[in-house]
């Protein structure tokens, strides 16, 4: 996963606005909802699983609408094997 600064698409229709702080791989988010523009904070864990299971799941709070059949998750920041 990218940690920069700028905004990080994750497919369909919900997407990592900015990453606020991380440590190790445990995460505070702002997310966005691209349906309703809706902006949350959130946590996250920067594993495979957490990019391809858990994210498309994700329901905005405030429209309930998940991530569409065109999500393409984000690759981690570290790969899942290395132990930080």
């Amino acid at each position: 996963m990218d940690m920069g600064t700028g905004s990080k698409k994750i497919g369909g229709k919900m997407k990592i606005k900015k990453i606020k702080e991380q440590t190790r791989r445990d995460f505070t988010a702002i997310y966005e909802c691209e349906h309703c523009g809706n902006e949350y904070k959130g946590t996250g864990y920067d594993d495979s699983y957490f990019h391809q299971q858990v994210i498309p799941k994700k329901k905005c709070p405030k429209c309930h609408k998940t991530a569409g059949d065109d999500y393409r998750p984000l690759t981690t920041k570290y790969p899942d094997h290395v132990t930080i």
